[in-house]
């Protein structure tokens, strides 16, 4: 015995002889089926589903499940050739020649999503354990069933199908897989919800709760048999009494007990808090009348002979269900205060009901007259009648807004290990590779799609499997962002592969800076020097950031030639007092006195640059004076802890002209890059009489960092310029350094 738990690549069959006998003729309608189940018979002996039932009897139960429902002779027939096309070798030109284009096109697809379930139930066994990611995977079915759904009886042959597995498994007493059950009570019932199609829907429903809570199970139907005497003659009496007291008004109604499902008692019973016994007293009928008033005419009857229970009306007919569902629902209590569910319905709304929008899969063959009972004006109506029922139910699942969904063009494959990945319509492999991993698309070389190599530029189709052939390094091409090569219809794929190729340009923007900065040591005689502290000098944060912007030519290497380049050599002690003597005399630069002595060669310190009123401390170099820090300088706090004897008292002196001299110092301004930001800040400073002796900028991902060096003669002053600095639009800080 074979089973039908596919592999990747079925092993397909040549033409049965039974083909020949059939021929490409027209058939009639009553005969589709039985020529459709003698065309498979040969082709499924011996087959068995992955859970081990025959599946030719599993195409007999489904194809009798959409018989029950409605379903036309020709989607009866389909199920047979579903099954079929998976033992073909070229099931669409043997299928389509045996019986048409249409009938291929519906058993391929079929046959696709099956086999594409089949394989994503195995990948989220394996994911059991990570709960988020197998509740994504089931997500992705329910996206697939949709997308898959353009041709909308795929949709009812999978209904059917999984009706029948969880039938036979419950008969054979054999437990379905917990994926199964999870992707029957997620998926299946829901959309059997959405479409009306109750039959199934209940049944879906008891089948997973019976498998899933097999003791709670077995309580309550032991409970609904000991009170089954009881309840059917309580239910008979009154269904006599009242179906001829409203004949006797003139109203030709139908009355019927209604029966209740296992499921729905349990939701019940834990929803509202109820014990069994008040469950099971609920009497439950339906009253079926010819016309709408009927209806109306039925409920006031009803309500003028029993006691109706206000909060337990509902008027479906004035306000159908978002599936099309119309009914009056009514609880009322008889002379003995026993609740009674009522339903009043058209015997239409009935067929619908029970049936939903089953009647319209078959639009092709209905025409305008429809099916059980539902009538549509066209066939378009008919497709977007449905098709809003599906819309509808994504929505109500994944709380997406109206914009998105079914129209959303989304198609979905699956990687070599079956994991369902979502894509745009017109995706390709690169696409695919881009959307597993940003590595993988960045070295991605070639494509199989269903075992077949493919170029890249192939639009992939819904439910293929996709593998990606890719090299050990390397990166993107060009061509990818040609959309007239139609590489990629990914949006987030293209932003990947630019920004590839824009970290390429800054890496080797940073490579052509650090080469001439190293050729500038070199010439300089400086190789040495630490580029950290070399960067820091110039108002870089790293050594790339500097080779960055002396790769761009922002920066030029004669201002890395000032900070290398060490001052002149200081003077002689006795020209130091002369020329400080003649410095003051100037009126020049001066105003730092060093305690107890008296014009002492000064000069600030450069990595701090203190101005008036800092508080400042004196460092006693050797040959070059005394260098001027501010106390909270952490060049001078490591200058002190390593040679505390050097460091001596000094304080701002007031010069002989008493014209005060002017400081350079330095301001840091971080801001949102943008057109004009340095003209608006270089503004504040002339507006504000502020000289400014040199500015350094540099721009990264949008935001600019500016270094500028203003002449102040008090910083005191400064702080109400920086304020004004932080009002220019996009300033986000600006402070001394």
């Amino acid at each position: 015995m074979k089973t039908l738990a596919l592999p990747p690549q079925p092993v397909r069959r040549s033409v049965p002889d039974v083909v020949i006998a059939t021929g490409g003729g027209s058939v009639e309608p009553g005969e589709m089926r039985a020529r459709a189940r003698a065309f498979a018979e040969p082709l499924l002996a011996g087959e068995t589903t992955s859970s081990g039932e025959n599946v030719l009897a599993h195409a007999d139960a489904t194809a009798d499940i959409l018989a029950g429902i409605g379903g036309s002779d020709e989607i009866q027939a389909a199920v047979y050739l579903s099954y079929a096309s998976a033992q073909l070798n070229r099931p669409d030109e043997v299928i389509g020649k045996a019986f048409g284009e249409g009938f291929a096109r519906l058993a391929i697809e079929a046959s696709k999503l099956e086999r594409v379930q089949q394989r994503s139930r195995a990948s989220r066994q394996e994911l059991s354990g990570d709960s988020e990611q197998a509740g994504q995977q089931t997500e992705f079915v329910r996206k697939m069933l949709l997308a898959f759904s353009r041709d909308l009886r795929v949709v009812l042959l999978r209904l059917a199908s999984r009706l029948q597995t969880l039938r036979w498994c419950a008969s054979a007493r054999k437990p379905p897989s917990p994926t199964l059950l999870r992707e029957s009570h997620e998926v299946f019932a829901p959309l059997a919800n959405r479409l009306g199609i109750w039959q199934i829907k209940w049944e879906l429903e008891d089948l997973v709760f019976r498998f899933q809570e097999p003791d709670t199970y077995r309580l309550v139907a032991s409970l609904l048999d000991e009170k089954r005497v009881e309840r059917e003659q309580t239910l008979e009496l009154r269904r006599s009494q009242i179906e001829s007291d409203l004949r006797a008004q003139g109203i030709h109604a139908s009355v019927s007990g209604r029966p209740k499902h296992i499921s729905s008692i349990v939701r019940k019973m834990r929803g509202k808090g109820l014990d069994f016994d008040r469950v099971f007293d609920v009497r439950a009928l339906r009253i079926l009348v010819q016309t709408v008033v009927e209806c109306y005419t039925a409920l006031a009857w009803v309500h003028q002979n029993f006691t109706p229970v206000p909060e337990e009306f509902d008027d479906y007919i004035a306000r159908p269900k978002p599936n099309g569902y119309q009914s009056l629902h009514t609880v009322v209590r008889d002379v003995d205060g026993r609740p009674w569910e009522i339903q009043i319905r058209t015997q239409q709304m009935h067929e619908h009901a029970e049936n939903g929008v089953a009647a319209h899969w078959a639009y092709k063959e209905a025409g305008t007259k429809g099916y059980a009972g539902v009538s549509a004006a066209s066939d378009y109506d008919a497709k977007i009648a449905v098709l809003r029922q599906l819309l509808a139910w994504e929505r109500d699942l994944s709380g997406a807004a109206p914009q998105h969904g079914l129209f959303d063009d989304r198609i979905y494959v699956l990687t070599p290990d079956a994991a369902i990945v979502e894509l745009p319509a017109g995706a390709t492999a690169v696409d695919f590779a881009y959307t597993v991993h940003t590595e993988l698309g960045h070295r991605c070389r070639g494509a199989r799609v269903d075992g077949a190599m493919v170029p890249l530029h192939t639009p992939l189709k819904n439910g293929q499997t996709v593998e990606v052939i890719a090299a050990k390094d390397g990166g993107p091409s060009r061509d990818w962002l040609n959309p007239d090569l139609h590489y990629l219809a990914s949006n987030r794929a293209r932003t990947k592969v630019r920004a590839w190729f824009n970290a390429q340009h800054t890496r080797e923007t940073v490579a052509r800076g650090r080469d001439m900065v190293e050729k500038l040591l070199q010439r300089e005689g400086r190789t040495a020097v630490s580029l950290e502290h070399l960067a820091g000098e110039l108002g870089f944060k790293t050594p790339d950031a500097l080779f960055e912007t002396v790769g761009k030519d922002e920066l030029s290497l004669r201002a890395i030639e000032t900070v290398l380049r060490p001052p002149a050599p200081a003077p002689a002690a006795d020209e130091q007092v002369l020329l400080r003597k003649a410095r003051a005399d100037k009126g020049g630069r001066g105003g730092v006195l060093v305690v107890g002595l008296d014009s002492l060669l000064t000069q600030p310190a450069r990595c701090c640059k203190p101005a008036p009123p800092d508080d400042i401390a004196g460092y006693v170099t050797r040959g070059r004076g005394v260098s001027v820090h501010r106390r909270d300088c952490a060049s001078f706090r490591e200058l002190q802890a390593r040679e505390p004897e050097r460091v001596i008292d000094v304080g701002w002196g007031t010069p002989a002209t008493g014209h005060a001299p002017a400081y350079p110092v330095d301001v840091a301004v971080e801001a949102l890059d943008r057109q004009g930001l340095l003209r608006d800040i270089s503004d504040v400073f002339a507006r504000e009489k502020m000289n400014v002796i040199g500015v350094q900028t540099q721009s990264v991902k949008g935001w600019a960092w500016m270094t500028f060096t203003v002449e102040v003669s008090d910083t005191q002053r400064l702080t109400h310029v920086l304020g004004q600095v932080k009002d220019v639009s996009g300033v986000r800080t600006a402070k001394r350094r």
